[in-house]
């Protein structure tokens, strides 16, 4: 109690009040299925509510329990997360189900500790479900309460510097309630996601003012404190677009390793400066391919540790050529619009299918 400058009960009591009138009607509150609140936990981590929205039943509906997704094959569950974007959470959500299944006999454990020993939960996403499943007092740290909490204490610190962390996760157990902890916990998620939004907060409908530092200071809209991002290395690579009756090639990464068990077109990793054209040639002979590749413009993509750049051409083969064998696929565009692409692939696609000079006929 010392260490906070207003009674936590007051808080929990205020915060409470306001979501049973405004929280949020979606299809994974007032459940307490752990599979069902874990999945969903997964889902909204880097990626929107509206997005979420649109998947969470229909993964749910491949998937009911979870003795399905355990037992499923990974590619399965990789190609079901398509749209989702972060295809890690996926592989992950394969694997602790694999664990849970195998190790716990198929019963999520009520323990934070433990569940944060299992592929893809940190401690904020183990205190999610022990609190919304379990109802039992775990403290959460996603991105919207790390805001809400920046602001409330009006924390003068990087919010991801190690001595931020600390406090924030100090003042984030402080402040959770031994009871109505299910609500509670989603009442934090929702004034971050309704109220405290990470530009132009919504001061003047917030249900807490009286207890936020940030807005008696005036200095909301400078907290959290912005950090400079480092400059990024850059990629190079060429991107093959194979064209053949209407029909691109794609294939499947090795489900291990980064961007593992996804779709993309062939591609040739490039230095600064290569020829690209000259190795997409080289690249076709060595195929047993003819076609004139057509250069349809350069994509770029960032991830987390570099940044790349695309150069995309297609090439349309003859109808009767004879194309050997290989572990690729032959996949209609629609079929693409399905398939769990990458992201950096995903902006190929569109420079192929927004290319001026590909006819109606490719376009189909």
């Amino acid at each position: 109690m010392s260490d906070l400058p207003f009674n936590p009960a007051d808080f929990a009591r205020t915060l409470l009040g306001w979501y049973q009138q405004q929280g949020r009607d979606l299809p994974w509150r007032n459940i307490r299925d752990p599979y069902r609140i874990w999945v969903s936990e997964i889902m909204l981590q880097q990626t929107t509510v509206a997005t979420v929205l649109g998947r969470y039943d229909l993964f749910l509906q491949q998937f009911p329990a979870l003795a399905d997704l355990a037992t499923a094959p990974v590619e399965q569950v990789i190609d079901a997360w398509a749209g989702l974007g972060y295809y890690s959470r996926a592989r992950n959500l394969h694997a602790t189900a694999g664990r849970i299944q195998t190790d716990y006999g198929g019963i999520f454990p009520a323990d934070p500790d433990v569940l944060q020993q299992l592929p893809g939960i940190g401690r904020s996403t183990a205190g999610a479900i022990v609190a919304i499943a379990y109802d039992r007092p775990a403290p959460i740290l996603d991105a919207n309460v790390r805001r809400v909490l920046c602001r409330l204490f009006a924390l003068q610190q990087p919010p991801r510097s190690a001595a931020a962390e600390k406090q924030l996760w100090t003042w984030a157990e402080l402040l959770t309630p031994e009871q109505e902890v299910h609500d509670y916990t989603q009442a934090m998620m929702d004034l971050g996601a309704m109220i405290c939004l990470p530009t132009k907060p919504q001061c003047k409908d917030c249900p807490v003012p009286s207890f936020c530092l940030a807005y008696k200071q005036g200095l909301q809209q400078d907290i959290p404190l912005k950090t400079k991002k480092s400059s990024l290395p850059i990629r190079y690579q060429a991107v093959v677009v194979l064209q053949r009756q209407g029909r691109l090639q794609v294939g499947r990464r090795p489900v291990a390793g980064f961007l593992g068990g996804l779709w993309e077109f062939p591609t040739i990793d490039l230095e600064q400066g290569t020829a690209a054209e000259v190795m997409v040639h080289r690249f076709l002979s060595q195929m047993g391919l003819t076609g004139d590749p057509v250069p349809v413009g350069i994509s770029y993509h960032r991830y987390s540790h570099f940044k790349l750049e695309s150069l995309v051409y297609l090439v349309d083969l003859a109808d009767n050529l004879l194309v050997a064998e290989t572990q690729n696929q032959w996949k209609t565009r629609e079929e693409l619009d399905l398939l769990a692409l990458h992201g950096a692939h995903k902006k190929v696609f569109e420079k192929v299918r927004n290319a001026p000079h590909v006819t109606a006929d490719h376009k189909q």
